[in-house]
């Protein structure tokens, strides 16, 4: 299934694979043992969602700081992030003028 939505429509959010999921999955705490298995639980709904891409992008663009969007955790969002070159602003240094 193909979708295509203008740059500001979230209709996509209808079509998620999480819909029918409880929201909680989708927002690890913390980083240890039980938390990087819940993110990949979540990310295991995401990789079968028809909108996982577009999800993904969002939370990009949104700058979304938790939980697991497009099957990207916080952790994968902010790398990249930086390899784009437009850091989260998290532990940044400030440039000179």
């Amino acid at each position: 299934m193909i979708f295509a939505f203008l740059p500001d429509d979230d209709r996509w959010q209808m079509h998620g694979a999480c819909a029918g999921e409880d929201p909680e999955l989708f927002f690890p705490v913390g980083n240890n043992a039980a938390a990087r298995e819940q993110a990949d639980e979540a990310k295991a709904v995401c990789y079968r969602c028809p909108v996982m891409e577009i999800c993904g992008q969002w939370a990009l663009e949104h700058r979304i700081e938790s939980g697991v969007w497009g099957a990207l955790t916080e952790d994968d969002r902010r790398a990249i992030l930086r390899r784009r070159g437009r850091g989260t602003g998290r532990g940044r240094k400030a440039r000179a003028l």
